[in-house]
């Protein structure tokens, strides 16, 4: 969980990120292998393994995850061009971080499911 993942390790700052957002909630950084042009990463500081494990407690912070993913999008310029935001879900869902995450995707037409044509 965020204790002992790489996020968390840089949400304790153990760890150096290209942080381009952050609250008392979510932490946001540019993904060190990208997919895209802009590949930003939205993590929760609440531990939560996966989209699978979030429940009904979690509904405010998954709102907040969005709505900061399209906050984000807006004030650098991605609305009107478009964006894509994914969360992986388990090992056949693609998660190979396992704490809740969401990938913002911009920056060219992407093609298949994230991956900049």
């Amino acid at each position: 969980m965020t204790d002992t993942t790489i996020f968390g390790k840089i949400i304790r700052r153990e760890i150096p990120a290209d942080i381009v957002f952050e609250d008392e909630h979510l932490i946001a950084f540019r993904d060190i292998a990208p997919s895209a042009p802009v590949h930003v990463l939205f993590v929760p500081k609440t531990p939560i393994a996966t989209l699978d494990a979030a429940c009904g407690e979690h509904a405010e912070l998954l709102g907040r995850l969005m709505l900061a993913a399209a906050d984000y999008a807006r004030r650098a310029g991605f609305s009107e061009p478009g964006y894509r935001v994914v969360v992986n879900c388990n090992g056949d869902g693609g998660q190979t971080v396992f704490q809740l995450h969401l990938h913002l995707l911009a920056g060219a037409p992407l093609g298949g499911f994230g991956v900049a044509r």
